[in-house]
């Protein structure tokens, strides 16, 4: 059985494409919270620079993460992505060290 993945992804906008980037972002979690495999998608954004937006996600394998990066409208996103992002996204992966025995996965 695969262990379940964490992705933190800390996304920078242009300057003047902050809300533009926003919008775009909220538009991935309705579809990507519908995968299969995803546990949690959450959109932030800084309380300290309105630029800085970030995506905290769990997904219960290396696999359904690798899935969700080939669907078409993360593929448009990234597609289009240079139009609002100051610089390449940020991704950190993360795997949890202990599970929670109340942990039903």
């Amino acid at each position: 059985m695969e262990k379940p993945l964490t992705l933190v992804a800390f996304i920078r906008a242009r300057t003047g494409r902050e809300e533009e980037l926003g919008r775009r972002l909220q538009a991935l979690v309705e579809p990507t919270r519908r995968e299969a495999g995803c546990i949690n998608y959450d959109l932030h954004r800084s309380g300290e620079d309105p630029a800085l937006w970030m995506l905290y996600e769990n997904w219960h394998s290396q696999d359904d993460l690798d899935r969700h990066f080939e669907t078409p409208y993360l593929r448009d996103f990234l597609e289009r992505a240079d139009e609002v992002l100051a610089e390449g996204m940020d991704l950190r992966y993360f795997s949890p060290l202990l599970a929670d025995k109340t942990d039903k996965r």
